[in-house]
């Protein structure tokens, strides 16, 4: 161990306190989207990273391009540490989440510490990652400021809409030119370095029929009757999608679920139309535009024959799977080994069942991989679950893998 990483480690020891202090902070602030209004959470959080020292840049996305994007208000933030001519790599988290819901035995945004995990909705998804990057950057700095010489810029994205899709978050960011990043890190958990994750169809299902007393029920045309049969289609075919099993490590098997269902007008109504929303999850084998198309030909094959009823199917969201791109390979290296050093076990690259807005660097062209802080499975850190939880010596060690990569990719010599 050279003395400047030393140097790093003892800053991010001798932050702990403090980065707990500023993530608490963060959690105590609701972002939740929906609705989508976040942009006093990223004051309070530009206000945070001003007081370490750090030139904040806001970033406010036109209200038309964030209403079209279903929220109200969003600012991304960006930092810049430049500390020579070299790569430009981003670190990316999301500071909106999803609403608490019920079942919470903590204050979710109460930032309650118990036995060493820290409480609170946004917790571990990802408003720990605001502070990962944040004190894995300070960090950094004590090693420049005892000496170390360094090649390239470290930039911060803090954006607003990963759970609406990330399109007006680090896509924009991209799309407007604001930053153009060699490699970039995505919010993730400490015992896996994730180098691919699924892909995400949303899909939005109008059956219409026609209205009718329930007394003569059979003068109308059912609506919830016709959907009922696409449920059921739907249903006996997901039973199937376990025969499609991904070739990378942690990814599994694509999934489908109803998530939504609205409809009907009173109970002595026949129903005149039926909503249904559909989260279809596709392994990165699989060909986004055919997997659509798949579910198209089965939901309007399930009604074709049935009098009076129309389907309208309409995509809310398509999201691609993240991959690997060529030129990422020292990064997933570096994070593994590191990785593997502080957590006191080896971890490797692999894949995860999820969809983040990590995918839209890889669209860019940009070699992407997620880590960051939380425990070893979504499940263990109660993610979009109540109670949502993150142990904070997670927080401290996953804070010293990133800083100790930084130096590893940005070190002369």
């Amino acid at each position: 161990m050279t003395d400047f990483e030393k140097t790093i480690r003892e800053a991010v020891t001798a932050g702990r306190e403090a980065e707990t202090r500023f993530l608490a902070e963060l959690v105590k602030v609701p972002s939740d989207n929906p609705p989508g209004d976040c942009v006093a959470h990223a004051e309070r959080a530009a206000q945070l990273l001003e007081g370490l020292g750090f030139t904040v840049e806001r970033h406010p996305v036109p209200r038309e391009t964030v209403e079209a994007a279903g929220m109200i208000a969003a600012t991304n933030l960006v930092v810049r540490r430049k500390f020579g001519d070299g790569p430009v790599i981003a670190l990316n988290a999301h500071g909106d989440v999803v609403p608490p819901g019920e079942g919470w035995t903590k204050d979710p945004y109460g930032a309650e510490v118990a036995d060493g995990w820290m409480y609170g909705r946004g917790v571990a998804v990802s408003k720990s990652d605001f502070a990962t990057y944040t004190y894995a950057l300070l960090a950094l700095e004590s090693a420049v400021k005892a000496g170390a010489t360094l090649n390239g810029t470290v930039e911060l994205h803090f954006t607003y809409d990963e759970e609406a899709g990330g399109e007006i978050g680090p896509r924009w960011l991209l799309d407007q030119g604001i930053s153009k990043p060699d490699l970039s890190i995505g919010a993730g958990f400490s015992y896996n370095v994730a180098t691919a994750h699924n892909g995400c169809l949303h899909l939005e299902v109008t059956v219409s029929g026609k209205s009718a007393h329930a007394a003569k029920p059979f003068t109308g045309h059912d609506a919830l009757e016709a959907a009922t049969a696409i449920l059921t289609t739907l249903y006996d075919w997901r039973k199937r999608l376990s025969d499609r099993v991904s070739d990378i490590e942690g990814i599994g098997s694509p999934q489908c679920t109803v998530g939504l269902i609205e409809g009907g007008i009173n109970t002595n109504v026949v129903p005149d139309k039926v909503t249904l929303r559909l989260d279809r999850r596709m392994i990165p084998e699989e060909d986004p535009a055919a997997a659509e198309q798949e579910l198209r030909d089965l939901i309007e094959g399930a009604v074709r024959n049935r009098e009076g009823i129309k389907v309208q199917i309409r995509r809310i969201l398509l999201a691609a799977p993240l991959m690997p791109l060529d030129g990422g390979q020292r990064l997933v290296d570096c994070l593994s080994e590191r990785a593997t050093q502080v957590m006191g076990g080896r971890v490797g690259a692999m894949g995860v069942p999820l969809y983040t807005d990590a995918r839209h660097y890889t669209a860019a062209g940009v070699p992407t991989v997620l880590y960051g802080a939380g425990p070893r499975s979504i499940e263990e850190a109660n993610a979009h679950r109540a109670d949502e939880r993150l142990p904070l010596a997670d927080l401290c060690k996953a804070t010293e893998v990133v800083a100790l990569t930084l130096y590893d990719l940005l070190k002369s010599g």
